[in-house]
């Protein structure tokens, strides 16, 4: 009998969970994630023109979700983070505040905490108490990636189904503590997917929406820090100068569509950053030519400082609607978003009925001019 209340609650909350909630930016989602490793004030986040905060990261340690002795940048996180976060509240009552496990550096025990019925309890039992214990709003799983090596990663065959199995048990407990602290409205379990057809092959895509509020798609770094061939990083469309099975932001929606997940549980990633490939070929501006280096990060602001540079010519690609930077004397090229792109993108939201959008990452926004660009062009149908 426990176990048929328990599960009726957990439908209800989720039931509560699909309804959605009113936001102060309108009816899409703007989920943007925060680093706590660089050393930014959080009390100057512009609060009402986020519907989430993401706080990157939180580790996995003996099987349990919290904040241990492990660095990122030379810069512990920690809970006065969270409270600094939570305060925002104050801004936007309507603010959701999680924290989001893993990452690309510290997703290498999700595996093993993946692995068994006991091993997914101590997970999920761990994530409830972490929320209950920071007071926020839910907890996002960046696992990347399931069977995949990522950045050395520990990775096995199990990891398709066991995440499913993860996520479904992670619901279960946070379902289970938001009843039995009679909230109103339910905890959130979110994640954040690759953009490419081997995510896509080494997860259930279509059973795990159904433990999800929303998924937030990773449609950056299509070309990057792996690949020696510049591009565009974050395309909205198939370039006409990338090969048929190159990578876009819509080919990435349209993956998660026919895996079973409903359009408006998708946001789709937008990069405060840009990708810098030096020693390009001279041919078509640099654009998808082979380079001597990979796509190295390089920060918004010095985009912005490439974008002034004589050296530099701005270019657009109307087939991907994106832009891009190329200096010829040098061989250099950039690939980035800008206030162009980003409207042709939430145009692209509004029009396919997704969720919304994500945007790695808050503090390297210059001037908030990333965000206003996000915001701007969601207002409206």
């Amino acid at each position: 009998m426990k176990n048929m209340i328990i599960c009726a609650l957990s439908s209800l909350l989720m039931l509560l969970a699909s309804c959605g909630t009113t936001h102060s930016v309108g009816e899409y989602m703007v989920v943007g994630y925060v680093a706590g490793f660089r050393g930014y004030d959080f009390s100057g986040i512009d609060a009402a023109k986020l519907t989430h905060i993401n706080y990157a990261f939180a580790n996995i340690i003996d099987g349990e979700v919290m904040f241990g002795s492990d660095k990122i940048d030379s810069t512990e996180m920690n809970s006065n983070d969270i409270r600094a976060l939570v305060a925002l509240k104050e801004v936007n009552p309507d603010l959701k505040v999680l924290v989001s496990v893993g990452g690309w550096g510290w997703s290498g025990n999700f595996s093993d905490a993946a692995l068994t019925d006991s091993s997914r309890t101590r997970f999920a039992v761990s994530a409830s108490a972490f929320i209950r214990e920071h007071g926020i709003d839910g907890i996002d799983l960046d696992w990347e990636y399931p069977n995949q090596l990522g950045a050395g990663n520990i990775y096995r065959p199990e990891d398709v189904h066991n995440f499913t199995l993860m996520l479904e048990c992670v619901r279960r407990h946070i379902d289970s503590l938001a009843a039995e602290q009679g909230r109103e409205e339910p905890y959130l379990l979110t994640i954040a997917t690759g953009a490419d057809e081997v995510y896509a092959a080494n997860t259930e895509l279509g059973e795990i929406h159904k433990y999800l509020d929303f998924i937030n798609i990773m449609t950056y770094d299509l070309h990057n820090g792996l690949t020696s061939q510049t591009g565009h990083h974050s395309n909205l469309y198939l370039s006409d100068s990338d090969s048929p099975d190159g990578d876009a932001t819509v080919k990435a929606v349209d993956l998660h569509l026919r895996a079973g997940i409903p359009l408006s549980k998708m946001n789709i990633g937008v990069p405060f950053y840009g990708r810098i490939w030096k020693g390009a070929e001279p041919v078509n501006n640099g654009l998808y030519r082979e380079a001597a280096t990979t796509g190295a990060s390089i920060s918004y602001t010095d985009v912005l400082k490439a974008a002034t540079d004589p050296a530099f010519t701005s270019h657009y690609d109307s087939t991907a609607a994106a832009p891009f930077l190329w200096n010829e004397r040098d061989s250099v090229f950039i690939s980035y978003d800008d206030e162009v792109s980003i409207a042709a993108k939430m145009e692209y939201v509004k029009s396919r009925g997704l969720g919304g959008v994500m945007f790695w990452e808050y503090t390297e926004d210059v001037d908030g001019m990333l965000l206003n660009a996000i915001v701007v062009g969601l207002k409206g149908k």
